[in-house]
């Protein structure tokens, strides 16, 4: 397993990140026998870094990682976990922010998480369960910061969904250690430009500020929350399609255009369209870790198998662009 220089951190996480999401479901409602063996798996297999979240299940992930945590014992493993503040938290971050990371120690059995991401969506003024980039800057960051004094956490993490100015400023402001990035096949507008009239948010090419800032990069919905399988079904334990999550503004939409980009798989460039998807996040120099949902074991053999073929090469990334170019123009 490839390992990575994770930003500023020092730290070096493996190219694929083990993710214990609601979405594919398997942390969250999968057998925990299945989910001790898979686990088991994937550290065997070189796989460092382990990612949930309290809004997993209603905390289900982080107990069901910290039971199989606890019975593996695993040396040298990451585990990063994550704070969502309800807007009636708004006045007290940093209570609010001390008591969800209590809960997460809690669950997880751990005395401190290596990377605490905040989880809200963060736009120019805020309102709605959205932080205002002040609120994160003023009062997010200092709670943060508290608990790395107290040796609760190790590196500041954020969410990078919400407004894409906001983004840049709070990446630009070098005080966060780690980003979770929208990256996909579907939307790559964090790592390149995107075509005129392209139907996706732009998020400006944000791997430019995460480098600059010196910024760790966790590569999220690498396959659009199941959509770059080019398949609408989804395993009895996974999660509702999930919208808006990839390019369009409905999941359905998302699906329809993977499909388009079949030809990938036809060409010879990649066995499938989900393995096309997970060595594309693989591709750009900026990624540090990706994490691929997964609802059953197989699912995760085909993360690794794909992992170990290595990005995709220069001619598929110009077929992709190539074949994305049509979408230009069409409605989101």
């Amino acid at each position: 397993m490839q390992l990575r220089v994770f930003g500023r951190t020092g730290l070096r996480l493996s190219v694929l990140g083990f993710g214990c999401g609601a979405v594919g479901g398997f942390m969250v409602r999968g057998d925990p026998a299945e989910q001790e063996r898979t686990v088991a798996r994937a550290i065997a297999a070189g796989v460092n870094y382990f990612d949930t979240a309290v809004q997993y299940g209603n905390g289900e992930s982080e107990k069901n990682l910290g039971r199989v945590l606890q019975k593996l014992k695993p040396a040298n493993v990451v585990v990063g976990t994550k704070v969502r503040l309800p807007p009636s938290e708004y006045g007290r971050v940093a209570d609010a922010v001390m008591m969800s990371l209590e809960g997460s120690l809690a669950r997880l059995g751990l005395d401190r998480v290596d990377i605490f991401h905040l989880h809200n969506p963060i736009t120019e003024a805020g309102g709605g369960s959205t932080l205002s980039v002040r609120q994160v800057l003023d009062d997010v960051v200092p709670a943060f910061e508290r608990l790395r004094e107290q040796g609760k956490i190790r590196f500041l993490g954020m969410t990078a969904v919400g407004d894409t100015a906001a983004l840049h400023q709070v990446i630009d402001a070098r005080v966060f250690d780690s980003a979770q990035v929208v990256y996909n096949m579907l939307n790559p507008s964090a790592g390149e430009e995107l075509p005129a009239n392209y139907p996706a948010q732009d998020y400006g090419r944000l791997f430019d500020h995460s480098q600059a800032a010196g910024v760790g990069i966790v590569g999220i919905r690498v396959l659009a929350g199941g959509a770059l399988s080019g398949s609408l079904e989804r395993h009895p334990i996974a999660g509702p399609a999930p919208e808006p999550i990839g390019s369009a503004l409905s999941y359905d939409a998302d699906v329809d255009r993977a499909r388009r980009l079949r030809p990938l798989v036809e060409e010879g460039f990649a066995a499938s369209l989900t393995e096309a998807a997970t060595r594309f996040a693989l591709s750009h120099p900026a990624m540090g870790t990706i994490l691929v949902g997964m609802a059953t074991p197989q699912q995760f053999e085909d993360a690794l198998a794909a992992i170990e073929k290595g990005p995709l090469p220069r001619a598929a990334l110009e077929r992709l662009s190539a074949l994305r170019q049509p979408f230009s123009g069409e409605p989101r």
